[in-house]
């Protein structure tokens, strides 16, 4: 077996037969929802459920799945090769349209004259209100509020690809370790994440948080000219897509001895953290990761200071359902992964988080990202 320092050959890619169960499955999902169907913009659903990942323009593509029938993705004819060419396509019918023509015309028929429909969340709104017009008796809900759950467990294959991602992304964190901060800005660390996810195998990086000092109060801190010095608490909160899954992960470190408030404040958080991935399990509710892991903040007195969720999943995009978060009430099931990462952030000052991928396992959950959770000193 390949170490994460070492380059791992790709994984065998998915079957059309695999896309077509995924398809068939969201679209008797669609059905058990009381819905007439599923329609489908480019982004994350399409790349989950045919393969195909076309150019983002304002041409019309879409796929089309209702119960009982066959899969239907309608494309601009410019584009129809590419489409044609996408590893799901032999488990699809092909609509083409060309330009000057009316895409929503084609599409139409498809619909039916009535009925309710999901509609994935990132599609554009002038194609929505194409198809409220060419079918008034038609409606559409969020596909997220609709079929929270259609990627949100992962086979055998996504599991493996999810794992090699979170083992790139210890693999960048160990070696970041070895950088100097003191004296450097919070980009230039930044930037030597990035390389580093891209050297371990990541096609696409998403973020690369460095928060020193005070700006590690702000969670989603953009890297920028501060100059990090010594006495520096850093958070850093890193990820990307490597064979077109997540990673996610994040570590504090600190420039130099902390002091034993810094210490202290760390500790709160490993042990929320800890509490939070013990209670993973498959039938407990999402929440109660939540709430696992905000009590020991809670009771530390740093309640007001864990100001996000707990969790988010992770597959095809860095983030999606399901989520960690109080009122969430869909139980854990074997295959689901998400992120547990709680932190204390205290303005003005400094901040701690610490994340891992969990992945519900048939009797508890296991870690993607394995690195030390202790406070690491960094020069």
């Amino acid at each position: 077996m390949s170490s994460p320092n070492e380059p791992a050959p790709p994984p065998v890619p998915f079957t059309a037969e695999e896309y077509r169960a995924r398809m068939a499955r969201a679209a008797e999902s669609a059905g058990a929802a009381g819905l007439a169907g599923v329609v489908v913009a480019p982004g994350p659903d399409l790349v989950h459920l045919t393969g195909y990942r076309p150019v983002s323009t304002e041409r019309l593509t879409l796929l089309v799945l209702r119960p009982g029938e066959e899969p239907v993705l309608v494309v601009p004819t410019l584009e129809a090769p590419d489409a044609a060419a996408a590893t799901g396509a032999p488990a699809l019918a092909l609509r083409d349209w060309t330009d000057g023509t009316d895409p929503y015309a084609v599409t139409a028929p498809l619909l039916g004259d009535r009925g309710r429909f999901a509609v994935s969340d990132n599609a554009w709104a002038m194609h929505l209100l194409g198809l409220q017009r060419a079918l008034p008796s038609t409606t559409y809900t969020a596909l997220t509020e609709a079929l929270p759950m259609l990627r949100a467990v992962k086979d055998t294959a996504e599991l493996e690809r999810l794992a090699a991602a979170g083992a790139a992304a210890d693999a960048t964190y160990e070696e970041i370790l070895k950088v100097r901060f003191s004296g450097r800005r919070e980009a230039d660390v930044a930037a030597d994440l990035a390389a580093l996810l891209q050297h371990f195998g990541h096609s696409q990086v998403d973020f690369t948080v460095v928060g020193s000092g005070p700006n590690g109060a702000n969670p989603h801190h953009e890297a920028g000219t501060r100059t990090i010095e010594r006495g520096d608490m850093v958070v850093l909160d890193f990820g990307g897509l490597k064979h077109g899954y997540g990673s996610d992960t994040s570590r504090t470190v600190h420039v130099g001895e902390p002091t034993a408030e810094e210490q202290r404040v760390h500790d709160i958080v490993r042990e929320a953290q800890q509490a939070g991935c013990a209670a993973v399990r498959p039938g407990v509710a999402c929440q109660e990761i939540d709430r696992a892991a905000r009590a020991v903040i809670t009771e530390s007195g740093y309640g007001e200071r864990f100001i996000h969720r707990t969790g988010h999943g992770i597959g095809v995009t860095t983030h999606e359902p399901p989520y960690m978060i109080e009122g969430e009430e869909q139980p854990l099931v074997p295959g689901m992964c998400f992120s547990v990462e709680p932190g204390i952030y205290l303005p003005g000052r400094f901040g701690v988080r610490i994340e891992d991928i969990v992945t519900v396992t048939e009797d508890g959950g296991r870690r993607l990202n394995t690195t030390a959770r202790e406070l690491a000193i960094v020069e």
